[in-house]
């Protein structure tokens, strides 16, 4: 399968389709001037204008910050990675030796980029209405399950991908417990550098660090609102 039947987009430049998939490492390697990083630059910035209109749009119900933990939720790493997969961008995507004996196509960092950088070659070679077409098509219903509150959301991995972007660290869970054995709660919080940012409840300790996870990252979320990095 080739990029355009994964995207359901034909491209009229083949060239600038290929662009989009070229890892660093696979320029390196092959002593290309060219990698795909400019166009992931583009693509961050279309698809953040892009989910934060429909947003906007499609639920007016609600306010500022949560269309920014909206938007947060949508355009973070571990869910662009997680659309890329669906997409099956990680056989397209053009490594070096290093990278693919490393497990490269599995990376969630170089999903995310990759996909960016496929929307920014859509946007050049098919213009705006065809890059927003796609893009509402392939995260509008992440969206609609984000805000009624379905998905599955494994918000310890989100926050442990925030975490590094914005801070560079990894969280650190501490979790108490108290009740007899046959009804135990646990109280998690959630620390980055040293500071709490996040605490829950639950009859699990997964449970409880999944919620202190959650308030975590709305935290992050409303403070940057823009994914950073890619």
């Amino acid at each position: 399968m080739d990029l355009a039947a994964a995207l359901g987009v034909e491209f009229e430049d083949p060239e600038l389709a290929r662009l989009a998939l070229v890892h660093r490492s696979y320029a390196f390697e092959n002593a290309l001037s060219e990698t795909n990083e400019r166009l992931e630059f583009l693509g961050d910035a279309v698809l953040g204008v892009v989910v934060t209109d429909v947003a906007y749009r499609a639920f007016p119900s609600l306010s500022e910050g949560d269309l920014a933990k909206l938007r947060s939720s949508t355009v973070n790493m571990h869910a662009l990675a997680e659309v890329a997969r669906e997409l099956g961008l990680g056989d397209l995507v053009l490594l070096g030796r290093g990278e693919e004996m490393s497990g490269g196509r599995e990376k969630t960092s170089i999903l995310a980029d990759a996909l960016e950088a496929v929307l920014g070659a859509v946007y050049l070679d098919r213009g705006p209405d065809t890059a927003f077409d796609l893009i509402e098509r392939l995260f509008f219903p992440r969206m609609v399950a984000y805000v009624s509150g379905d998905g599955g959301r494994d918000f310890k991995t989100t926050l442990q991908e925030m975490a590094a972007q914005e801070k560079g660290m990894l969280p650190d869970y501490r979790v108490s417990e108290r009740g007899p054995d046959h009804q135990k709660e646990f109280t998690a919080t959630v620390f980055l550098d040293g500071e709490p940012w996040g605490q829950g409840q639950g009859r699990s300790k997964k449970e409880a660090e999944q919620q202190a996870a959650q308030q975590a990252c709305d935290k992050l979320a409303t403070r940057h609102p823009a994914k950073q990095g890619g």
